[in-house]
């Protein structure tokens, strides 16, 4: 991620200081006028020196991505004018690099460019909220915990029907890559190792969305993958190595080997309320 400008200059927090946003502290609709980018630190606004969070993608994806957590945060707040020149003296980038970051903040619905206009940054209405970055952002700024609980809702709507629809496909290739991904999470839990523990996890949801065979379900399976990245608490069964969570894992893959499509179901609503937290979102799974 590109080093960001002082808190007291442009209103982005400091570095590992994003979840201290507050929508209450400077509302966007009491900001007039463009974002002040200026910055007397020489190394601020480099987006070259970082590369945490920026996806690989070189100055353009540092950009995307501190343009974007400064919308989602509301430090960039509804109507904003975004000016390509004061940012690209700002974050010192080429026109290129500016143009091109705003036509992805455009294509995930945070910002319009029109003619005569200019780039304006969107309301929240026009966001595309299953995006997956969108999604990040959410999930570390100050709506984080809106996003989490939304997460844990629309997974709870997701994930037991892509199980149920899964029992009833019989592709072994990815009924056994099921079974390896629980085998891999075994061994990463006794080993402590928990990346190796989520990665083999979200693959596991991944595959198990695939194997539903409904391609808008499929179409879907980011926003999982993107739940089970953010999570950052105890929203679900996934969000740690725990015994429990293995042992869910591993009845749903049973389930849909024996194609019981209730089993399957009902294993993955067991998975998904595993901690209290969740079952104040929604209900428990209720045994037929």
């Amino acid at each position: 991620m590109m080093p960001p400008a002082r808190p007291a200059e442009t209103g982005l927090a400091g570095p590992g200081e994003l979840d201290r946003y507050g929508y209450g502290e400077s509302p966007a609709a009491d900001r007039v006028g463009p974002p002040a980018w200026e910055a007397s630190d020489t190394e601020l606004g480099r987006v070259g020196r970082r590369t945490a969070g920026s996806r690989g993608r070189g100055l353009h994806g540092q950009l995307v991505q501190q343009l974007g957590q400064m919308i989602v945060s509301g430090d960039l707040g509804a109507d904003r004018p975004l000016v390509p020149e004061e940012i690209g003296q700002r974050f010192e980038v080429s026109r290129t690099v500016v143009r091109e970051s705003l036509r992805v903040l455009e294509a995930k619905g945070l910002v319009s460019a029109r003619p005569n206009v200019g780039t304006r940054v969107r309301p929240v209405s026009d966001w595309n909220l299953l995006d997956p970055d969108i999604i990040e952002w959410r999930a570390f700024g100050p709506q984080r915990d809106d996003q989490r609980r939304e997460l844990s809702e629309l997974r709870w709507t997701i994930e037991p029907l892509a199980a149920r629809l899964a029992a009833g496909h019989g592709r072994e290739d990815v009924q056994q890559r099921l079974g390896d991904m629980v085998e891999i999470m075994g061994h990463a839990l006794a080993q402590g190792d928990g990346l190796t523990f989520s990665r083999a996890d979200a693959e596991f949801h991944s595959l198990l969305i695939q194997l539903a065979g409904n391609r808008m379900l499929e179409h879907l399976s980011g926003i999982v993958s993107a739940a089970l990245q953010v999570s950052g608490g105890p929203v679900t069964g996934c969000d740690r190595p725990t015994e429990a969570s293995l042992s869910h894992h591993a009845h749903i893959a049973d389930a849909l080997a024996s194609g019981d499509a209730h089993a399957a179901e009902s294993a993955m609503r067991r998975l998904l309320t595993v901690h209290p937290e969740v079952e104040r979102a929604v209900p428990a799974p209720r045994e037929h």
